[in-house]
């Protein structure tokens, strides 16, 4: 029996399950204060034998074992969560192995063990909702390095008749500060869902997107690029990522699945909306390991 916490900016879905991803019960709880929120999921958990527990959490976070904070969400736009020791709070109540990564990395992983990226060594997975965050998997690792890829923040060219300024606090204009679901609503002035009809944005959603998966298949080489989140949902979105992403690479990259199977390529999640709760039961799995 496994625990596993997919703690997004949005909202935590905690779950019990097993080494196989098979998911027995799931609960969804509001992102709110940090007290409030792992009230909940501290309840959740507290009548469960859980042998360990998964964390993919939103971020930044700190995934250095030997740094004295290890298990913290660091310099998130999230104040309120800022320097809080995830990790810490879990073991309080749960002494028992805990695997601890992006909320990306884990959804990348479940997406390799069970969904669109099974049986491949390499896959990238990409979330489009309240930020932009992506996660990979490289030759069957999950992707760290000074801390943790933060993709979703990468430098775009902004489209020549874009005169939006950016919603990151840190960057503007980024890739997150312009096509994140924020950066969405602020632009148009009304919520992605109530512009389903509006061709133009997105046209202009999907330049930007496909910017960014251009330089990751350019940069990290992906077996497979899934693409999940809020945004993603509207159908119209990938086939225009697609496109451009065919365009802006102008038959450099050489290989069938770009050029010829492109739809196979850059998929949804095999997983749905449980990629990412199924990667932390992955998690919880290795802890074990």
């Amino acid at each position: 029996m496994l625990g596993a916490i997919e703690a997004g900016g949005t909202k935590f879905v905690c779950a019990i399950g097993d080494e196989q991803g098979n998911i027995h019960e799931r609960a969804v709880f509001p992102t709110t204060a940090p007290e409030e929120t792992m009230a909940h999921v501290i309840d959740f958990f507290r009548p469960h034998n859980v042998e360990a527990i998964g964390i993919g959490s939103f971020g930044p976070v700190d995934l250095r074992p030997d740094s004295p904070t290890y298990g913290y969400i660091t310099s998130t736009p999230k104040q309120a969560w800022r320097n809080f020791d995830f990790v810490g709070a879990i073991k309080q109540h749960f002494p028992v192995p805990i695997g601890f990564d992006t909320d990306v990395n884990a959804a990348a992983l479940g997406e390799q063990r069970w969904g669109a990226a099974r049986g491949l060594d390499s896959c990238l997975y990409m979330t489009v909702g309240t930020g932009i965050g992506v996660g990979a998997i490289v030759e069957g690792r999950l992707l760290h390095g000074l801390l943790h890829p933060e993709m979703g923040h990468m430098l775009v060219r902004r489209h020549p008749d874009d005169t939006f300024a950016g919603v990151c606090p840190y960057h503007g204009d980024c890739l997150e500060g312009m096509a994140s679901g924020p950066a969405i609503e602020r632009r148009w002035g009304k919520k992605g869902a109530e512009l389903a009809d509006r061709h133009e944005v997105w046209e202009l959603e999907a330049f930007y997107l496909a910017q960014a998966i251009t330089n990751y298949i350019l940069i990290l080489s992906p077996k497979k690029v899934i693409t999940g989140g809020g945004v993603m949902k509207q159908t119209h979105v990938l086939p225009l990522v697609r496109r451009h992403v065919q365009e802006l690479l102008g038959g450099y990259i050489q290989h069938e699945a770009i050029l010829e199977k492109i739809d196979e390529y850059i998929v949804l999640p095999g997983l749905g909306d449980n990629a990412g709760v199924a990667g932390a039961l992955a998690l919880a799995a290795r802890a074990i390991e």
